[in-house]
């Protein structure tokens, strides 16, 4: 609990800004969604940075995070001007939060698409901004998901605005013994043995090229690395203020190079994990990964000027709040239950980002294994 009762303040900024900013996404929606698709979209979009913005902030102005980038300087300019379907490995609680702040420097963090499990959702504040955005929801079970996935990648059609819609092919987030698991599926069927990713399951990368590639030109491939010398991250440790480096290599590959068949996909998506193994693997022995790619991505001032701007609305609305209350035991009962459920909700954003809290997809438990490590 140590780093909730430490965030007491960043808890309330981010419940009481976040409950006024789902407030006037649930009025667009009710009131343009229906009549205007597109307008709801670009009006969402600012809306939804103003609040995506302040988690941004945790990173760079709060806990310092680090975020060294490494791709080709042709593929960076094009970043955030085009629309792309991010596929990466899915190694700590904050991938997200990595793909955020590359979608803020590339000017489309609020058309940052993703597809995630159907729990997200309800998750107080940031799951219900991500269902205004359009977030795709998938109960990690294909024969109930199929349908679902089909028909949010086609709606994605007419986006007003470049989109990133990321997808994390491993289905679950890297721990040891999900790492043994894969280990032990490819060593019984002949595959090359992973090291630093899991077999990817690709049903859900097929159905989506085959859905976007008319409209998507591109595939943003990003392997994320930590240095050996840093901590894990956590969202805990950002809350706690603690600073490390996260290592992002992009490599950009045109969605008209895959192949056309469903079997031709899957194998390029399998190809890439293999590809992106090696290049983790090389990423440990060097610590980095290759300098001359290194790109500066810097830390705008944004973030910082939009929690200014929360900071001073919400001191002046409690300012006000004294002076019209009459302070009685009750007043101080209902604000003890409101910092309690301040400091619930910080711990469950915290929790929910563990990776011992992720789940594999449901499978059939007579052939558990093969069929969640790699369905065909």
């Amino acid at each position: 609990m140590a780093p909730v009762i430490m965030a007491l303040p960043l808890g309330l900024l981010l419940l009481i800004s976040g409950l006024i900013v789902n407030s006037i996404q649930a009025i667009f929606f009710i009131l343009f969604r229906p009549i205007s698709m597109r307008v709801y979209r670009i009006i969402n979009r600012y809306v939804t940075e103003m609040l995506w913005l302040e988690v941004i902030w945790l990173a760079d102005w709060w806990a310092n995070v680090k975020v060294e980038l490494f791709m080709d300087s042709d593929s960076l300019q094009l970043m955030g001007k085009e629309h792309a379907l991010v596929i990466s490995n899915h190694r700590s609680d904050i991938d997200w939060l990595v793909g955020w702040i590359l979608a803020q420097r590339s000017g489309c963090l609020g058309s940052a698409l993703a597809v995630a499990k159907n729990s997200s959702k309800y998750l107080p504040v940031m799951g219900w901004s991500m269902y205004f955005s359009e977030y795709i929801f998938l109960e990690r079970n294909w024969a109930s998901d199929e349908n679902t996935l089909k028909s949010g990648l086609r709606q994605l059609c007419h986006f007003p605005r470049p989109f990133w819609l990321a997808l994390f092919p491993e289905g679950t987030r890297f721990t040891q013994a999900k790492l043994e698991a894969s280990q032990e599926y490819a060593s019984a069927a002949g595959l090359p043995i992973p090291r630093n990713v899991l077999i990817p399951r690709t049903k859900g990368f097929v159905s989506a090229v085959k859905n976007l590639r008319s409209f998507v030109p591109a595939i943003y491939n990003i392997t994320i690395a930590v240095p050996r010398r840093d901590p894990r991250p956590t969202m805990s440790r950002i809350i706690s203020g603690q600073s490390f480096v996260v290592h992002v290599h992009i490599k950009r590959h045109l969605m008209d190079e895959l192949p056309v068949t469903e079997g031709g996909i899957s194998q390029w998506c399998k190809d890439m994990f293999v590809e992106k193994d090696a290049l983790l693997e090389l990423h440990l022995r060097r610590d980095t990964f290759n300098g001359k790619d290194r790109q500066q991505i810097g830390r705008p001032k944004t973030s910082l000027l939009v929690v200014i701007f929360w900071y001073s609305l919400l001191t002046f609305g409690a300012v006000k709040l004294v002076q019209w209350c009459t302070f009685s035991w009750a007043v101080l009962a209902l604000l003890a239950g409101f910092i309690v459920l301040v400091m619930l909700s910080v711990q469950i954003l915290i929790n929910f980002t563990r990776s011992e809290y992720s789940t594999p997809p449901l499978v059939n438990q007579a052939n558990s294994l093969k069929a969640s490590l790699l369905p065909k």
